[in-house]
């Protein structure tokens, strides 16, 4: 099985992998973040290194997701290829930050290797408000995204919106995730579990949780 948990920068995606992967005894992959060696200069100079870093990471997720396909057990995955490609570089191309011949390419490779991708059995999409998400990565003080603009984490949150509710054609479990405290408060992790144990088991239905 593969679920992969999705939401923007500092939406609590890492955590919640984290928490999942302990109680269910999954197996946790994550983002090549703290070995990227594109991202110090991309936050930097976004137009740049856009089209090497997102490269990068297409490559690097498309590797990740072949190691799920070949698994014979559960593997979550904290951020899919999917919103790598649907959220991240269609923000960058909106902005200007991909030119057309770049966002081309970059678009033909994808469609490419999205013949030999599998969606994930389900996806949880973390939903969180700009000034919650501006708290979060103040609050973990990674040098690189302190420069961060609001207008690009907006323009984030637009694109998942559109992802999750009008493109992605997988089974999707949203929460709200804006006052919901996984790490520090039993009640809020409980909560998620019984929802995400409704899609995956059947074991309640979802407008039980309603």
């Amino acid at each position: 099985m593969y679920i992969a948990i999705a939401g923007n920068i500092g939406a609590g995606k890492t955590t919640l992998t984290n928490m999942l992967a302990k109680y269910y005894g999954w197996e946790p992959r994550f983002e090549s973040v703290g070995f990227n060696p594109y991202l110090d200069d991309y936050y930097k100079d976004i137009k740049r290194w856009s089209f090497s870093m997102e490269i990068y990471f297409l490559q690097q997720r498309m590797k990740d997701l072949n190691a799920v396909m070949q698994s014979n057990h559960t593997i979550i995955q904290d951020r899919s290829i999917f919103e790598g490609v649907h959220v991240f570089v269609r923000n960058n191309y909106e902005r200007g930050d991909l030119s057309d011949r770049e966002y081309t390419t970059y678009m033909e490779l994808f469609n490419t290797m999205q013949e030999m991708m599998v969606l994930p059995n389900l996806m949880i999409y973390l939903r969180k408000s700009v000034p919650m998400l501006i708290g979060q990565i103040q609050k973990r003080g990674r040098e690189c995204e302190q420069t961060m603009q609001i207008d690009y984490l907006q323009g984030l949150n637009e694109r998942y919106e559109d992802f999750i509710y009008h493109q992605y054609e997988g089974r999707v479990l949203v929460i709200e995730s804006d006052e919901m405290d996984f790490e520090n408060n039993p009640e809020d992790f409980r909560k998620s579990i019984n929802r995400i144990d409704a899609q995956l088991f059947g074991l309640f239905s979802e407008e039980h949780f309603q």
